[in-house]
């Protein structure tokens, strides 16, 4: 097995030998102890967020920061990690960048701070010593530079030892007394009146950044917030113009007087409420309990009822509502914001994962038809490779209807270039070209899918489809994709953005860095899940692999070119800027087939081959006889292969893949057709019951495809008879499903199902 610097972790006991051969408290210790920049506190931090074991985060911390991917370590370091599967170790990945933004951003504050001569031993401590963003801003606001306040005006007049007289409340002081001390034109102090406001001023600002008292508001806010819609009135200058605005309202329109509790308003209704705002036809407030708060402000700052706390009282009730009860709704609108992110992120992240995971019909001669009616449609032909053969147009629709030249030049390609599949894009005259093709009598064994356009026109118009196809125009190349679909989903959708992919809600309203981050790292998941042939993966798809990247990617695709396929994973040393690192994290997910060594076609990593040999020379018999025959893998014993450096978890790994090498964790494509009975959502009454294929999912619900150019919302409630709470956990993306119509409405286009009491 390859040597790694990080000095843990085989954690388990001696009778326990799941992991190895070492005591429960003892580690692996390898080239050096992990790294003393490595700060143990991180492990500790991340231990606690995420709710794993503090020994399995120390390892897979100290993997990460060797450079090893997510998909590795879960695949291939399971006795490190003490077998965290990559959702896991994605977590830890994620945990430990945000802490150590987080100490970037206390070093930032340390050093503003000290270089204001303010920086005390106990206030080091304190900003040390936290690991909450939201405490340590706290702390930092009053230090924080900011632009010419009033406070900031009334402190350079010198006012600022009014208001700390003010504050101290003396009930026997003369105010007036004190207060005229501070009048001054020199400093631009005029009268009594203009030095008082000058120190409430300053009390304002205090109580404003004042870590208890921001404290009080957020309890309050947390508590009692409610987010608020009403619709704007429309700033349009024609009729014309106040209809167009109208109809861009109407989608909005649940929201023109709209009011919950802050704390219990579903992600996607806050988006929504976002976007309307965003497009200029909602206002969206957050607030608190004025009342509530004022009064708890009260008891934390005044201590009797003289004049001086008189004057406090205004400065605070100014204060709150013009400084601190603004920061705070700030606050909570970017909190319940992020919030909001995440659970559209992690929706869409679940969404991505189950559509490239989608089962694939696998290498067939295709002939791909993307619809259409005035255009009409077009055709490519495929060879089991996805290269291209043929193109050309077919006008079976209105307004040609040339339907027999049509089905003539289809019974002619198929015979002409062996098609054994069929794949029709599901936009515009989907159900039209399907039920035409579906009427040809063609052989049965040609099966005929529809598959989601999703994407599609991104991909035929992107520099990667430019640079497949340069010599075809992008209704070629949006046909090519649709065909390439059918044949291996994961292949075809990673040369696409995943936002353009439409499996999601309100992807273009979130934050796209956090988006962006989630779905890369998803869609690397999936391709190294699946696995690649190395001689037949494109440059998009090689991308993902686990320690490649895009020039390592493209150096294979243009080694292969010069030299031919690979015949080993040896090979892969051969290729320019692959070094022995990017070798270790690539090769397990990397296939070559029909060469010498027949586990470079499986996912057992070449550090294992040794122990495979072992087994298979124990047997006596070769690699090959031992992947082929059952009877002798029965006969192994993987626990006399356990050591020091290899545990059950990779031991069993090896063994299921010897027993199914390079299998596709993904299921087996089946036919779906749509009812004959209804085409258009005229067509749709309420009662029908009809299949449909699921074809996105949302925290509220799913929608489904019935084949009327009109996804319907199966809502959360109408799921299953049970109660349902996530609705991911009850279906999947491009499941076939059986639906009950129970809602039309014609105008807006919707149409309501229910899954109740209904079979997949």
């Amino acid at each position: 097995m390859a040597e790694t610097s990080l000095s843990v972790l085989f954690f388990l006991h001696k009778k326990d030998q799941s992991f190895g051969s070492l005591s429960i408290l003892s580690y692996l210790c390898k080239e050096k102890e992990v790294k003393n920049t490595m700060d143990n506190q991180f492990v500790k931090l991340i231990a606690k967020t995420t709710g794993i074991g503090e020994r399995q985060v120390q390892g897979t911390v100290g993997l990460l920061e060797e450079g090893c991917t997510i998909p590795f370590i879960s695949r291939y370091r399971k006795e490190v990690t003490g077998a965290l599967d990559e959702v896991q170790v994605a977590n830890v990945s994620d945990q430990l960048e945000k802490f150590k933004e987080l100490e970037k951003r206390k070093e930032t504050i340390l050093k503003t701070i000290e270089e204001q001569g303010k920086l005390t031993p106990e206030l080091r401590k304190r900003i040390e010593g936290s690991w909450d963003s939201t405490e340590l801003e706290d702390i930092y606001l009053p230090y924080k530079p900011k632009r010419k306040t009033r406070a900031e005006v009334a402190r350079q007049k010198g006012l600022e030892p009014l208001a700390t007289f003010l504050m101290l409340q003396n009930p026997n002081a003369d105010v007036d007394k004190k207060v005229r001390e501070f009048i001054s034109k020199e400093k631009g102090v005029n009268t009594a009146e203009e030095a008082i406001q000058g120190a409430q001023d300053i009390i304002a600002e205090q109580v404003s950044e004042n870590e208890e008292a921001r404290n009080i508001v957020r309890f309050n806010f947390k508590k009692d917030a409610v987010i608020t819609s009403t619709k704007v009135k429309p700033k349009t200058k024609t009729a014309e113009e106040e209809k167009e605005w109208e109809e861009k309202a109407q989608k909005f329109r649940d929201y023109f007087e709209f009011s919950e509790k802050l704390a219990r308003c579903a992600s996607h209704r806050l988006l929504a409420m976002r976007r309307g705002e965003a497009e200029g036809v909602l206002r969206v407030s957050i607030n608190g309990d004025d009342e509530r708060c004022l009064d708890r402000l009260d008891r934390q700052f005044l201590r009797n009822s003289s004049r001086s706390a008189e004057l406090v009282w205004d400065a605070i009730e100014d204060g709150f509502k013009r400084l601190l009860k603004p920061s705070i709704e700030t606050e909570f609108a970017n909190l319940s914001k992020e919030q909001a992110d995440k659970e559209a992120i992690r929706i869409f992240v679940k969404n991505l994962e189950q559509l490239l995971m989608a089962a694939p019909l696998g290498q067939k001669r295709v002939l791909a038809l993307d619809p259409g009616f005035r255009t009409g449609c077009k055709v490519v032909c495929l060879d089991a490779e996805g290269n291209l053969l043929h193109n050309e147009a077919i006008y079976p629709h209105p307004p040609k209807n040339e339907r027999q030249a049509a089905a003539s030049k289809l019974w002619t390609l198929v015979k002409q270039y062996k098609i054994e599949a069929i794949s029709i894009g599901n936009g515009t005259a989907s159900r039209e070209t399907e039920e035409f093709v579906r009427g040809l009598g063609l052989p049965k064994e040609i099966q005929i899918f529809v598959v989601s356009e999703d994407g599609a026109s991104i991909y035929s118009a992107s520099k990667v489809a430019r640079e497949e196809f340069p010599d075809y125009d992008v209704t070629v190349r949006g046909a090519v994709s649709i065909g390439r679909r059918l044949m291996d989903p994961l292949a075809e959708l990673v040369k696409i953005d995943p936002s353009s992919i439409g499996v999601g809600q309100y992807q273009k309203d979130v934050d796209q860095k956090e988006l962006k981050h989630s779905l890369d790292q998803t869609v690397e998941l999936c391709v190294n899940k699946v696995g690649v042939n190395v001689n037949t993966a494109s440059k998009h798809l090689l991308t993902y692999i686990s320690g490649l990247g895009p020039a390592i990617a493209q150096n294979i695709v243009t080694y292969r070119a010069e030299k031919g396929a690979f015949t080993s994973r040896k090979e892969l040393m051969k290729v320019p800027k692959l070094g022995p690192k990017a070798f270790e994290q690539a090769a397990g997910f990397l296939r070559v087939s029909g060469g010498k060594q027949p586990l470079d076609n499986s996912a057992v990593h070449p550090e294992s081959y040794p122990i495979v040999e072992k087994m298979a020379k124990d047997q006596h018999c070769t690699v090959a006889e031992l992947m082929a025959k059952k009877e002798l893998r029965e006969k192994v014993d993987i626990q006399r292969y356990v050591s020091d450096k290899v545990g059950l978890p990779t031991l069993q790994d090896i063994m299921q893949e010897l027993d199914k090498p390079g299998r596709d964790p993904r299921q087996q494509l089946t036919v779906f057709e749509f009812s004959k009975d209804v085409k258009e959502l005229e067509d749709v009454q309420v009662g029908m019951v009809l299949p449909g294929i699921i074809t996105n999912i949302t925290n509220f619900g799913c929608f489904v495809d019935v084949g009327v150019h009109t996804k319907g919302l199966v809502h959360i409630s109408e799921l299953a008879n049970h109660f349902v709470k996530d609705p991911s956990e009850e279906v999947q993306l491009h499941q076939h499903v059986t639906v009950r119509v129970i809602g039309i409405d014609l105008q807006r286009g919707r149409m309501q199902l229910s899954m109740k009491g209904m079979e997949a």
